[in-house]
C-alpha cells in the first residue's frame, strides 16, 4: 500500500493556527480592558500607601493579569 499521510495538505493547520491565534487576542483584548480599571485602583491604594509611584503601573499590572486569564480560558 502506498502512504498517503506524506502526501497531505498544510493549509489547513496552518489557517486553524491562525485562527486560534486572532482568537486568543480577541480575548486577551478583553480581558485587557476589563481588567483595566482594576489594576488602576489597586495601583492608586498601593501609591498611596507607600507613598511612592515606583510601583508597575496600571497598565502593567492589567497587562499581567490578562497574561495570567486568558491562557486559563484556553487550556480549559
Amino acid at each position: 500500500m502506498t502512504d498517503m499521510t506524506s502526501n497531505m495538505a498544510t493549509e489547513a493547520p496552518a489557517r486553524k493556527r491562525n485562527g486560534e491565534k486572532t482568537e486568543f487576542m480577541v480575548y486577551f483584548a478583553i480581558i485587557f480592558v476589563a481588567t483595566l480599571p482594576l489594576a488602576c485602583l489597586t495601583w492608586a491604594l498601593a501609591a498611596i500607601k507607600s507613598r511612592s509611584f515606583t510601583d508597575k503601573g496600571p497598565m502593567a499590572r492589567a497587562w499581567t493579569q490578562a497574561r495570567i486569564i486568558t491562557p486559563m480560558i484556553f487550556n480549559a
